[in-house]
Parts: C-alpha cells; sequence; structure tokens
C-alpha cells in the first residue's frame, strides 16, 4: 500500500501543484481527440488554461496511472477548474453550455 502510494509521487505533487497555480488546468496525454476537445472547447469560450501532458499512448502509462489512482478520475483528460476536478471533454463542455464554468471561475476564491 506505502509502495502504490508513493509511486510517482513527483507527477502527483507537479499535478497538484499546477491544479493550484492556475484556474483551469488540462491534464492529458498526446494524441487523445478528447484532450484536444477539451481544449478546443476551452479556446472557444475564450477560457486561458495551462495544459499538462504526461505521454503518449504507447509510454509514461505507469505515470498516468499514478495521477488517476491520486484522483479517482479513470480517463483523460482530467479538468481542473481551481484545484478541483471537474471531470472530463464532455464534463466540460457540459459546464461551458451552461455558464457554470464561467460562474466558478467568476466566484471570489475560498
Amino acid at each position: 500500500r506505502e509502495q502504490a502510494g508513493a509511486a510517482h509521487a513527483d507527477l502527483v505533487a507537479e499535478v497538484d501543484a499546477a491544479s493550484l497555480a492556475h484556474p483551469v488546468l488540462v491534464v492529458g496525454m498526446r494524441s487523445n481527440p478528447f484532450v484536444k476537445r477539451a481544449q478546443r472547447a476551452l479556446d472557444a469560450a475564450g477560457v486561458a488554461h495551462h495544459d499538462l501532458v504526461i505521454g503518449g499512448y504507447l509510454s509514461e502509462w505507469r505515470r498516468r496511472n499514478a495521477i488517476k489512482l491520486w484522483c479517482g478520475w479513470p480517463t483523460f483528460p482530467m479538468v481542473f477548474v481551481r484545484g478541483q476536478l471537474v471531470g472530463g471533454a464532455q464534463d466540460l463542455e457540459r459546464l461551458i453550455q451552461s455558464g457554470e464554468l464561467r460562474r466558478l471561475l467568476d466566484a471570489p476564491a475560498a
């Protein structure tokens, strides 16, 4: 249990710090069309975002698994808004369409 929890702790710390440092963070991998979909949706909505790319389909999968275990989200992208995981590309699109993303970004910091 300790070994699994310590695996790739550097990457987990990097993602955690980036999620707190940037209002919107997209964590993904190369060649994943859903990552591009999330990035395009944010661009179309005029929302600045920071992107972390962690390998591709055939590389760094063990490191990506550490992120999945840490946040409990099984797929990429992982979209964080103000340090909170809000879901993937489809979840993000719903937040944009409903206006909820703008409300989350405009709300006073907790």
